[in-house]
């Protein structure tokens, strides 16, 4: 079982072009229990943030609200993520699955969030407000 935290607002999922500087709006000041995360690839950049953040040059996908694992989780264990997206698989619900060193985050369609959690319950996982 795992205990997981409902972070407030929404979240957006956004694509820079591969030259894009990122704006100060995704580099200081974050609030409590906000995050922001940045992938570098050839093909762009990927960044997850806080609704009223999301750049104004970016592609953004909105609504989406995110689950933290509580942690931190030992780097050593294994099969986190497949603990939370099984059940989100077998309930049709979208995820947008990432981790940090201390922990795993998934992002579901806001308009989704009760089914999530309600799968998430099913399978024995507790979820925080």
């Amino acid at each position: 079982m795992l205990d997981i935290v409902l972070l407030p607002g929404e979240y957006a999922v956004c694509r820079l072009t591969g030259d894009s500087a990122l704006p100060p709006t995704l580099t200081g000041g974050l609030r409590e229990g906000d995050v922001v995360t940045v992938s570098w690839t050839a093909d762009g950049i990927s960044v997850i943030c806080p609704a009223d953040r999301a750049p104004e040059q970016a592609a953004v996908e909105t609504a989406w609200r995110c689950l933290r694992v509580a942690g931190p989780l030992d780097l050593a264990v294994s099969g986190t993520l497949a603990a939370l997206v099984d059940p989100m698989a077998a309930a049709r619900v979208s995820v947008v699955a990432f981790s940090t060193y201390d922990t795993d985050y998934l992002l579901v369609p806001a308009v989704r969030l009760g089914e999530a959690v309600t799968a998430l319950e099913r399978a024995g996982h507790r979820v925080l407000a």
